[in-house]
């Protein structure tokens, strides 16, 4: 009994999951390879492992012939053949067990490489097998090494790349950090199979929604499209099938609680989620929320293109940081967006009164009052906080008791609004 290759066997079939047959023809293989390039009359050479036992035994396949025989071209004399099968006749081909000459340190040194790349083999086939239908799913792993810029992810029983092109440019990462990404592809070759991960990807978000937004799992609400810029910024628009759920609720969560637990897996990239819409005028003016737009029309003479009027004091919130809000806008949308400031000049009379309509919207603070602020420079209740009851007193005119309402009355606002959304 061979006790080496027993144990090698058990532990590859039990710890590293490969199936024993594969094994035992592995190892076959590899010694008959080693064999060939040892052993002149290697032609017929035929290695066998016993199942049970894992004894190796060597055959070759041997002419008979009447008396002068030729070793080197594997002859065997009908005498002998006989004693191996007894109606042997000259020119039968019988397999007669022998061990190999040299079948020596150099053969063994070839096998044991070639049982090796066999087991890699395997290992490889075992992987490309679990993960092929694992496309589109995020899995968990720890950072193994790094490969350059590319990163070798430790999956457990298989090791998967996050190349470069698809980290996000504002991570950084740890051997030993635990991270989350999304199976892009599973590809096999001669190198083995690539298990290779995306974070950058934009249908990581949308599988992250779908862990997290239970209505999502269930088809209640449905993710109509993304866009994003990988570490800074992604839109995602929803709609509901069930009149009763409100999409964009369902995403942000009790106390955005939701949203937060992705914004955090995301390193803090920020989420606007808004409301889908198949009327492109609309659905523009909500990607481009919170700002403010005067105007939204579809082009009549060039097909994609929709023009957008913005006050000027809401250009800079329309466009965002860098152009990346309008940006992303057009991307989702699937469309070009010709965002512009109005070019309607604003009179001051205009602007007092639109301030003076705006801070009358107060609770607690009625036309006459909100016309005195707003001449005295009170433009927004954060203005009104900003300042002490006596400045409202000094500078307003209104009473001890006035300017303390005022100010009350300005807090409550401030209180009531809801938290502003991911943006």
């Amino acid at each position: 009994m061979n006790n080496e290759l027993l144990t090698i066997l058990n532990y590859m079939e039990k710890d590293r999951g490969i199936n024993r047959e594969v094994l035992l023809e592995a190892v076959e293989f590899a010694l008959q390879s080693a064999a060939r390039k040892n052993y002149t009359a290697s032609q017929d050479l035929r290695i066998h492992i016993d199942r049970q036992t894992c004894d190796i035994k060597a055959f070759q396949t041997s002419e008979v012939v009447d008396s002068k025989i030729r070793p080197e071209q594997g002859e065997i004399r009908l005498d002998e053949a006989r004693r191996i099968k007894a109606d042997a006749k000259i020119g039968d081909k019988i397999e007669v067990e022998f061990t190999p000459s040299n079948f020596g340190r150099i053969a063994a040194q070839t096998a044991k490489q070639a049982i090796l790349q066999k087991i890699r083999q395997a290992e490889r086939d075992i992987v490309f097998e679990e993960y092929k239908d694992r496309i589109g799913d995020i899995v968990s792993g720890s950072v193994r090494q790094f490969n350059r810029s590319d990163i070798i992810v430790d999956l457990g029983r298989a090791e998967a790349i996050l190349p470069t092109k698809e980290r996000v440019p504002t991570e950084e990462y740890q051997v030993g950090d635990r991270i989350r990404a999304y199976v892009m592809d599973v590809q096999s070759n001669a190198a083995g199979p690539g298990v290779i991960l995306s974070r950058s990807h934009p249908n990581f978000v949308i599988k992250l929604f779908e862990l997290e937004v239970s209505e999502i799992a269930d088809g209640i609400v449905e993710i109509k499209g993304i866009a994003r810029e990988p570490g800074y910024r992604t839109k995602i628009a929803v709609v509901s099938k069930d009149d009763k759920v409100d999409p964009v609720g369902a995403c942000v969560g009790m106390r955005g609680m939701r949203v937060k637990n992705i914004v955090r897996e995301l390193s803090g990239e920020k989420i606007d989620i808004i409301r889908w819409s198949d009327d492109p005028k609309t659905y523009v003016t909500n990607a481009l929320s919170p700002a403010k737009l005067l105007k939204v029309e579809l082009d009549p003479n060039v097909p994609g293109l929709i023009h957008v009027i913005a006050d000027s004091e809401q250009l800079s919130l329309a466009i965002g940081k860098r152009g990346q809000n309008v940006r992303l806008t057009a991307k989702l949308l699937g469309m070009k967006v010709d965002i512009q400031k109005d070019e309607r000049e604003t009179t001051f009379e205009e602007k007092v009164a639109r301030a003076v309509d705006s801070m009358a919207t107060v609770k607690g603070i009625d036309r006459a009052h909100a016309e005195a602020l707003v001449k005295a420079g009170f433009l927004t209740v954060e203005g009104i906080l900003a300042a002490e009851v006596t400045d409202l007193e000094e500078v307003t005119g209104f009473d001890h008791d006035t300017a303390q309402a005022v100010y009350e009355a300005a807090a409550a606002a401030q209180s009531a609004e809801p938290p502003a959304p991911e943006s």
